[in-house]
């Protein structure tokens, strides 16, 4: 599996630069650890900074050794744009709220200070 060009330029973080230069470490490999990570976790669906927070990892941890490849198919799906016109989903009208009431406690009569308000 080869890596994108934008994968690649924000592994070039000036920051994160001396850890992805490790010679140990290449990106294909990184791609099989994030694999893994996934699924170990039985999950479908991760946000785009949980997928960096592993390739950081990867490259930061140096107890990671080489991890096994993965024949897997990856789907990318972009968020939706923003639509002026249409409208948000409905939410059904059937949830039910909890609802508590606060009972005050019966207020004697006696003079208020600041310190009671």
């Amino acid at each position: 599996m080869k890596a994108s060009e934008n994968f690649k330029t924000a592994l070039a973080d000036a920051v994160f630069a001396k850890d992805f230069s490790k010679e140990s470490k290449d990106l294909e490999s990184c791609c099989n650890y994030i694999f893994g990570e996934v699924k170990k976790t039985g999950l479908c669906a991760f946000d785009n900074q949980e997928i960096f927070d592993m390739a950081v990892r990867y490259y930061t941890d140096d107890s990671i050794g080489q991890p096994q490849p993965f024949n897997c198919k990856v789907v990318v799906k972009e968020p939706a744009a923003a639509d002026l016109f249409t409208s948000a989903p409905e939410v059904p009208q059937n949830i039910v709220v909890a609802k508590t009431a606060v009972i005050a406690p019966k207020a004697e009569n006696k003079t208020l200070t600041l310190f009671d308000l």
